[in-house]
């Protein structure tokens, strides 16, 4: 199995893992972006609380996660393009932004496309609807991370 299809599920297990551990840090894979699109993340101001969860450490350390609430709902800045985004692709658009969402199954992980650095958010199903965190953490994607042209995803 690829490495793009075996993250959404290494992700669940992991903020679920990180539930059985209590308030210590969720450990969440850095992701490896170019300079370019780290510069981007870097700028990336999260807010302290989503859905009413406090953030949390990560581990590793890195500007480009984050981490609420237990089990943790959990942000990587400057993923590459999820593998199973295609042009024809059902993509849920809230307040501008619009979210690709996948597994069908839960957690549910949603990327950020259309914009000059990809941002993947896993909601562990305790905090559905999975699109009000999304509604939280929108406009910290909006005012940073400038759009693609148009027509790209």
């Amino acid at each position: 199995m690829s490495t793009s299809k075996l993250l959404p599920a290494i992700l669940a297990g992991l903020a679920l893992g990180a539930a059985a551990c209590g308030d210590g840090a969720v450990q969440v894979p850095v992701p490896q972006p170019d300079a370019v699109t780290q510069r981007l993340c870097d700028g990336l101001r999260l807010p302290e609380k989503v859905r009413g969860q406090e953030r949390r450490d990560t581990s590793p350390e890195s500007s480009l996660t984050a981490a609420w609430g237990s089990p943790a709902i959990a942000l990587r800045c400057g993923v590459p393009r999820p593998a199973a985004l295609q042009p024809t692709s059902e993509l849920v658009t809230i307040n501008g932004i619009d979210w690709f969402g996948y597994p069908a199954g839960r957690p549910v992980t949603f990327t950020a496309v259309a914009r000059q650095a990809y941002v993947e958010v896993t909601v562990p199903p305790k905090y559905n609807p999975a699109g009000d965190v999304l509604i939280e953490l929108g406009p910290s994607v909006k005012a940073t991370i400038p759009q693609k042209p148009e027509g790209q995803i």
